[in-house]
């Protein structure tokens, strides 16, 4: 069985020290992606972006890769089988995963499925996210309405990508987009 608690304690002060944010820590297992090993999905964000850059998900992967290696060294193994290391960017259709989310992305298109079915039965919702009150996720959903459920009866729920999302999402950084520009005109 694979500890996502304590690959959560390993991970997240290497996140920090690079100035990141951690955003969620996942395993997908064998039979969930029908391929022939595990990975292991590290997502994380600038705070002031909320984006990684290649370079950040490559700097990243490096020194949590390094982290996990010492530990086996020690004869800590977190995760038995081979697997492969995949760090991300939560992308403009992130994935809504910690509180903050909730209410950092009010306002926005949200596709939530639950754990508990609400509303005559409905576990699968989508509508405008209107933010968190204290353990309670408020949504406009296209079908109920204004419906209210327990944060931790949310199984999966992500951002859907629309104009509005595209337009309020911060740009990624172009810096030195222009002399690449410059160079392919010549």
């Amino acid at each position: 069985m694979i500890d996502i608690a304590r690959i959560i304690e390993v991970v997240e002060p290497e996140v920090q020290a690079l100035g990141f944010e951690l955003v969620r820590v996942k395993v997908f297992g064998k039979s969930e992606v029908g391929d022939d090993e595990i990975a292991l999905q590290i997502m994380a964000e600038r705070p002031e972006t909320g984006q990684l850059l290649l370079d950040d998900c490559a700097a990243l992967s490096h020194r949590v890769s390094d982290r996990i290696d010492s530990l086996e060294e020690a004869g800590e193994v977190l995760i038995a089988e081979a697997y492969r290391l995949e760090v991300s960017s939560p992308g403009i259709d992130r994935p809504l995963v910690r509180p903050k989310d909730y209410v950092n992305w009010a306002g926005h298109e949200a596709k939530i499925n639950l754990t508990e079915p609400i509303e005559g039965n409905r576990k699968s919702l989508q509508g405008d996210l209107v933010g968190l009150d204290g353990e309670t996720v408020l949504l406009v959903d296209r079908k109920s309405g204004r419906v209210t459920f327990p944060l931790d009866h949310v199984h999966s729920a992500r951002l859907v990508l629309t104009d509005r999302l595209i337009a309020a999402t911060r740009p990624i950084d172009v810096e030195g987009a222009d002399e690449i520009l410059e160079e392919q005109e010549d």
